[in-house]
């Protein structure tokens, strides 16, 4: 089945704007995602790793790409196609809660 990196945007003020229940029916698309197996996660800290023409690894605390919003959170997720991952996550915290999730096609190469 194809897989599917999703990345999370939210920040709690958004969050904060949602009803109890939608927050609920949120968490339970996530424990529902979770249960069809996806690996899902809290965004850390990041960290660059560079290494130019293979002469030492280099390293650099922070996100390279950036956003209005705060990175919330990475899901690998089994879809049949786009559209089916794409509702899977609709309903999902960050999507509900005024942020925005971001869906990849996953290309194990």
């Amino acid at each position: 089945m194809p897989k599917f990196m999703t990345i999370g945007y939210g920040e709690r003020a958004g969050y904060d704007k949602i009803s109890a229940n939608a927050r609920a029916a949120a968490h339970a698309n996530d424990d529902l995602l979770k249960r069809r197996g996806a690996l899902m996660g809290i965004a850390g800290r990041p960290v660059q790793v560079r290494n130019p023409d293979a002469g030492g690894a280099e390293t650099q605390q922070g996100a390279f790409m950036s956003s209005s919003l705060p990175v919330a959170g990475f899901a690998l997720i089994e879809a049949t196609d786009l559209a089916e991952a794409i509702e899977l996550v609709s309903k999902s915290p960050c999507a509900v809660a005024h942020g925005v999730i971001e869906v990849w096609p996953f290309d194990e190469g």
